[in-house]
Formats: structure tokens, C-alpha cells, sequence
């Protein structure tokens, strides 16, 4: 009878300990579920899990071509800055005042120094194309800056019409074309050293970057590689022929090259980060983004390079461009 009791209570225990056991495996289930949960939020506004700062590597990290249009749109309760509209400065290389225009990020403290990017335009835009009231690249950062992707940084829209600012309507393309080109030049002489003494931005080519799209793509590179003591990220989004020599729109005024070759980074001045992309449709800039490609990876230049399918020469294109550099620069 003893023995029948014993072992009664002995059934009785295991089971008791079994339950036990699936109801902290119930726990713990849930517990993973809402983690997993909150994990899948948390990617949505994250552009990588990867840690930022010394570690950080953005050529580990995949561009993405699929930021949905609510980034580029503004939104209630968003702070997107303090646009400082027509700033204007002398340039020697003009000799005339060109205009910038500035934006100053959200929470933005002038006992604070900020990195900051230089954003070049396409043909027959100015200062204003991109970084104006509302403008796209304005909400989207600002957006992205709401929600932790990008550092706050100061951009500056320039103007790459760099002559008498009085005859600019009478150009035509191809003197355009030349103009635009002393543009390079004048950025690190006249533009920087202006940014620099009247805004607390922060100096080296850490804290500097510098992006554009087809003209103004050609046009970063050219900036960014004759400046390599400056500029520590290049953006070049579907760039235009004319930065070295190629075979593409032979006999052209685009096709005459600023520069006869890169100059050869070394070990202090290789970009931390050099993007260039180009998308499938586009019509103009596809085989000299992808030779320029070719060119920097024979020299041994680390580069991003994407080739994206579905997308044209376009702001929707420049919008996905600028989210993914970024997202990417200062860190």
C-alpha cells in the first residue's frame, strides 16, 4: 500500500513538472514572437543592423531601390530644418556672387559643428533644384533624420554656373558645359573656405561629402577626386561622360574629359566611401558609369557600383540615390 502511495505521488510530481514546463515554453514562444515583432518594426526604419562608428563599413551594406514615396513627402509632426534660401558669396573663379542655398537640420544648435555635403545638380538646374521649399531631397532627409537613418549634417545646394551670372541666358550648351567645369575648381578655392568661416560645420575630408546626379554626377567625381584631401565620400548618380577619356559621344563637347585619368588615391586619401549608380533605362549614361566603374576597380579603388533595374534619368531615381548615400555617410 505504501509502495502504491509512493509511487502515485511520484505521477503526480512529473506531471505537475511537465505542465510546469510547457507553460514556460509557452512564455518563452511568446516572448521570441514579440521580440521578432518588435525586431521587424525596428528593420523598417533602420537601414542596416550593422553598429555604427569605427566598424561601420558601408560597402557591406546592400543599397536599396525601394523606399516607398511617404519618404519624400512631408509629414505631420516632422521637423525639416531651416532652409537658408540664396545665400550669397564672391567667387574669384567667377568673378561675379554666385547663391547657395542651405539647409540647416532639424534641432540644429550653432554651438554645434556639423559635417556637411555638397549636393551638385544636373544640366540647366541651379541651387535651387534639390535643396529648395518642400523640395524632395529637403523631405527626405528630414524624414530620414526623423527616424535615425542619417546623420544630421548640413547640405548646401550649389550652382554650377561658375561666369558673369548676367550672361547665363545667353550660354549655349556647350559653353555651359565648359562653365560648369570650373565649377570643380571653384568649390575647394571659393565655396568651401565661404561654408566653412560663416557656419559651424566641421572640417576634413571625414566630415565632408559631395553627391550629384548625370552633370553634377560627372561633376562630383571630378570635385571629389581633385579634392581628395577634402572630400572623404563621393556620391555620382548616372554620370555624364567628360570626367576622363572614353569612347562614348566621341567628337562632342561631352566627351572631352576634365581630368586624363584619376588621380591615384593612396592609403591617408582613399574615399571612405565612393557610390555611383545608374539605372536600366536609362538612355544617356549607362556604359560610362559602369566603364568609370571598370577604370577605378583596375586602380584598385573601392567603389559601390549599382546597375539597378527598372529605373530611368529621373528625380524618382535621385530620390532612391541620395536615401542610400545618406544613410550611409558620417558613420
Amino acid at each position: 500500500m505504501k509502495k502504491t502511495i509512493i509511487a502515485l505521488i511520484a505521477v503526480i510530481l512529473m506531471v505537475t513538472l511537465m505542465l510546469t514546463a510547457c507553460s514556460g515554453k509557452q512564455n518563452i514562444t511568446d516572448t521570441q514572437a514579440n521580440a521578432s515583432s518588435s525586431d521587424s518594426v525596428a528593420a523598417e526604419t533602420q537601414v542596416d543592423s550593422q553598429e555604427t562608428g569605427e566598424g561601420y563599413d558601408p560597402y557591406v551594406v546592400e543599397n536599396r531601390y525601394d523606399i516607398g514615396s511617404e519618404m519624400f513627402e512631408k509629414q505631420s509632426g516632422v521637423d525639416y530644418g531651416t532652409l537658408l534660401k540664396d545665400v550669397s558669396y564672391y567667387s574669384s573663379i567667377a568673378g561675379d556672387n554666385k547663391q547657395v542655398n542651405i539647409l540647416l537640420p532639424a534641432g540644429y544648435d550653432e554651438n554645434q559643428i556639423y559635417p556637411v555635403t555638397y549636393v551638385f545638380h544636373g544640366f540647366g538646374g541651379d541651387h535651387n533644384t534639390h535643396i529648395d521649399t518642400d523640395s524632395y531631397l529637403v523631405l527626405l532627409y528630414g524624414n530620414m533624420l526623423h527616424s535615425g537613418l542619417a546623420k544630421p549634417q548640413i547640405l548646401v545646394g550649389m550652382d554650377m554656373y561658375t561666369d558673369k551670372l548676367a550672361d547665363k541666358d545667353d550660354k549655349t550648351e556647350e559653353e555651359l558645359r565648359f562653365i560648369y567645369d570650373k565649377a570643380i575648381e571653384e568649390t575647394g578655392v571659393d565655396l568651401m573656405p565661404f561654408i566653412e568661416e560663416n557656419y559651424p560645420v566641421k572640417t576634413g575630408r571625414e566630415n565632408t561629402a559631395v553627391a550629384g546626379m548625370s552633370e553634377g554626377g560627372a561633376k562630383s567625381l571630378c570635385t571629389g577626386f581633385q579634392w581628395l584631401d577634402k572630400f572623404g565620400y563621393i556620391g555620382s548618380f548616372a554620370p555624364d561622360t567628360g570626367v576622363i577619356p572614353t569612347e562614348y559621344y566621341k567628337g562632342t563637347f561631352w566627351n572631352t574629359p576634365y581630368m586624363q585619368e584619376f588621380p591615384q588615391p593612396n592609403e591617408n586619401n582613399m574615399p571612405y566611401y565612393l557610390y555611383m549608380t545608374v539605372g536600366s533605362e536609362d538612355p544617356w549614361n549607362i556604359d560610362c558609369t559602369l566603364y568609370y566603374r571598370d577604370v577605378l576597380n583596375e586602380m584598385g579603388v573601392k567603389n559601390q557600383t549599382d546597375y539597378v533595374e527598372g529605373y530611368g534619368h529621373d528625380a524618382d531615381f535621385w530620390g532612391q540615390c541620395f536615401y542610400n548615400f545618406l544613410s550611409k555617410v558620417f558613420k
